[in-house]
């Protein structure tokens, strides 16, 4: 097990509504609203642009939780933060302020694009019939009136701020799969497990338990147990590149007994993934194309 921190989070759930910063004069450029990933939560493995758009932007909406995680970038800026389950809150807050003229940033962890807010923001404008376009359009050719340009600035995923922790467990082809059946009948889930097992992807898990979603893990575990042997390695990443963060690797059979939360990351082994000392490895091949000369000395 590696961890940096023996310390938690509480996760704050109160709707709350900041005004630090005043509007300021945009007059002279169109209504911008950025979808931004922030990453796995240290402000180190924010990207450059994001950090420029974050420096840029009057209004930061987000996910409590996310916006405390980039608190001191944003501390003179208005904040709009809400609690779980408030997503279309958000994103139509966000949008309403950019369309008012004032710059807006929509925050995700990891990037916005998986299993975020991304997709969200451009369904709301299809749904509203809100006239969109990306950063860099061609004006001469659109109706700009009440156009808003959408930016989608990626971040980190967890699946790579994970993987990095684990060594190399994505080498070779992988599948992602959300366990969540709040949106997507489980129903639906276990099929898409099934064939990713079937198939002998290396499989990552998001959103594997919950408070209220106990049973799903356990249920994908004896789904993957009937194509993976029972010592496939799986990696077990809990809040990646925070202070609360802890690694571990275990076999597939002792999965249900891990310690599991909103905040991990499951990596589960294809047939050809191993461990070696403190690292998952799954091979892309060159081992067996290429000759790799064993260390004799001892």
């Amino acid at each position: 097990m590696r961890s940096r921190s023996n310390s938690s989070s509480t996760e704050r759930s109160v709707d709350r509504t900041q005004t630090i910063h005043p509007e300021r004069d945009h007059s002279h450029r169109p209504n911008q609203l950025f979808v931004v990933g922030i990453g796995p939560g240290d402000l180190n493995h924010l990207t450059k642009r994001a950090l420029d758009v974050l420096a840029s932007v009057d209004v930061v909406a987000g996910y409590t939780t996310y916006i405390d995680l980039i608190r001191p970038l944003i501390e003179e800026k208005e904040i709009i933060s809400t609690g779980m389950t408030k997503e279309v809150k958000r994103v139509e807050a966000a949008i309403e302020q950019a369309q008012n003229g004032r710059l807006c940033a929509i925050v995700s962890s990891g990037d916005p694009g998986i299993y975020a807010m991304a997709g969200l923001v451009f369904e709301t404008c299809k749904i509203k019939n809100i006239k969109i376009a990306p950063p860099g359009f061609d004006a001469s050719n659109r109706i700009t009136e009440g156009l808003l340009q959408v930016e989608v600035v990626p971040g980190i995923p967890a699946l790579c701020s994970g993987a990095s922790l684990l060594g190399a467990p994505l080498t070779h082809d992988f599948a992602t799969i959300s366990l969540s059946d709040l949106l997507t009948p489980w129903e639906v889930i276990e099929k898409r497990i099934e064939a990713a097992a079937r198939a002998d992807f290396v499989i990552v898990l998001y959103n594997p338990k919950s408070k209220k979603r106990t049973w799903q893990l356990e249920k994908a575990q004896q789904i993957l147990l009937s194509h993976r042997d029972s010592d496939t390695p799986v990696g077990i990443v809990v809040s990646a590149m925070r202070s609360e963060q802890d690694v571990r690797i275990v076999p597939l059979s002792q999965l249900h007994e891990a310690h599991v939360d909103m905040q991990t990351a499951v990596f589960v082994g294809s047939s050809q993934s191993s461990q070696y000392l403190d690292f998952m490895i799954t091979p892309r091949g060159y081992t067996q194309k290429y000759k790799i000369a064993e260390d004799v000395n001892p």
